[in-house]
């Protein structure tokens, strides 16, 4: 009987074990939850040819930072799908390979190109969506829009599918319709309650509309069934530490950084370890809270091991900052010298903002405010070209309206203020109007 995925896309694989295998195993990698590498090793086990199996596990390596594990699980699929593997079939081992050995430009033709064709190709699908994908580190300044725009052109190969919907609702909290992406995600959510990305797209739309206490209750209520190992269980509460600090609750914050996103206690993959880390630190100083400096340093120690050299443009902006924070001088003029050199040689896609946003935030630590507004103003619609999603990315926004009250303008900090209450409620920038009236 021939093998079909959970979207039916045959399977090149004879055996029964090995399909369920890898179908539980990649709705456990589409949900971010604990036991998928577990499954998809099942699957590798049960028929050692089946292709599909070992480049799903090169992308769980990835996802770790596992390079040398990643690509060698992607060069076996590659030689095993050229041997026994349909048209479909080698398209996605090719596009997840490319991926897998970061080559996001190829990886992206490659996943537009292969979508076209096989609309239902979930996992490949997967590769633009949400905040650290191909569309996000693309440099592109509309890849919100872009995430959106590919999720409505398959939305109808999809229906009432827990994954899709899931990803869809984000793309369009992301792109500014939270009160149309907020109920989509929760439909999804509904549906496969054992979703991480769910839960995490959920907590983004209740960030952009402004219910915080909602948000918190969520996590309370749901994180104690997500194991402390899954991909995100330290980035969810991480949303929850934000949520504190709009009720300026620091030591909730810090308590929540303790528990679960320091250096010895996190679980996560390296980009969540050193971007939830330093962007919680950030905005607990930037807020005016005390942060012990031997937190930083801990920090830091940790990332220089993870990140030792410029890589992708939004863990370069997290190191800016523990290099600020640090006074690490050296460390941050060696990895400015590389970014700007990649830029003078075409190769930052992301642009001008990057070293821009290195210097801003090291004027800031240096409390050079107005140096670091007048280095920001330029740039500032430009950072969404890093990556990430918006509440990430707010960090350097609030960096920006910190700065500008603190050196004097409160004219251009009300207005930033003026519209980002026209757009959600906040205690946090509610305060902050109140301490400018």
């Amino acid at each position: 009987m021939a093998h079909e995925d959970r979207y039916g896309l045959p399977l090149s694989t004879n055996s029964d074990e090995a399909a369920s295998a890898y179908r539980e195993g990649v709705d456990l990698m589409l949900a971010g939850w604990t036991g998928a590498a577990e499954a998809l090793e099942h699957a590798i086990a049960a028929d050692p040819d089946f292709a599909l199996a070992h480049i799903a596990r090169a992308r769980l390596y990835a996802f770790y930072q596992q390079g040398d594990l990643a690509r060698r699980e992607a060069a076996a699929a590659r030689a095993l799908v050229a041997k026994r593997g349909a048209e479909r079939e080698r398209s996605h081992v090719e596009t997840l390979a490319l991926s897998v050995e970061g080559r996001p430009p190829e990886a992206l033709a490659a996943t537009l190109k292969h979508i076209e064709s096989w609309p239902r190709d979930a996992v490949v699908l997967s590769l633009p969506l949400g905040a650290f994908g191909l569309f996000a580190f693309s440099g592109m300044a509309d890849h919100d829009r872009a995430r959106q725009e590919l999720c409505e052109r398959v939305a109808r190969h999809y229906g009432e599918d827990w994954w899709f919907l899931t990803l869809y609702g984000w793309a369009m909290t992301e792109n500014g319709d939270v009160a149309r992406g907020r109920p989509v995600t929760e439909r999804g959510f509904a549906l496969r309650r054992q979703n991480a990305h769910a839960a995490h797209a959920v907590l983004h739309a209740m960030f952009e509309d402004g219910s915080i206490d909602e948000a918190d209750r969520l996590v309370d209520e749901w994180i104690p069934t997500y194991d402390r190992a899954g991909i995100l269980h330290g980035h969810i509460r991480w949303h929850q530490a934000l949520g504190a600090l709009e009720h300026g609750d620091a030591a909730r914050a810090l308590a929540i950084y303790a528990d679960v996103l320091q250096p010895q206690a996190t679980r996560a993959p390296p980009l969540n370890v050193i971007t939830d880390g330093a962007s919680l630190l950030w905005r607990l100083a930037a807020y005016g809270h005390n942060v012990p400096q031997v937190l930083w340093a801990e920090a830091d120690a940790a990332a220089q091991k993870l990140f030792p050299k410029s890589s992708i443009p939004f863990a370069d902006v997290h190191m800016a900052l523990f290099a600020a924070a640090t006074q690490s001088r050296e460390a941050l003029a060696a990895r400015l010298a590389v970014i700007e050199q990649r830029l003078a040689d075409g190769k930052l896609p992301a642009g001008p903002v990057v070293p821009a946003i290195c210097r801003a935030m090291k004027a800031f630590a240096d409390e050079d405010y107005g140096t670091c507004a007048q280095t920001l103003a330029p740039v500032i619609a430009e950072v969404v070209r890093i990556g990430g999603s918006h509440a990430q990315r707010e960090l350097i926004e609030d960096t920006f309206i910190v700065a500008l009250m603190r050196s004097g303008d409160l004219l251009r900090a009300r207005a930033l203020l003026d519209t980002r209450l026209h757009r959600r409620p906040s205690l946090r920038d509610t305060r902050w109007q109140t301490a400018m009236a």
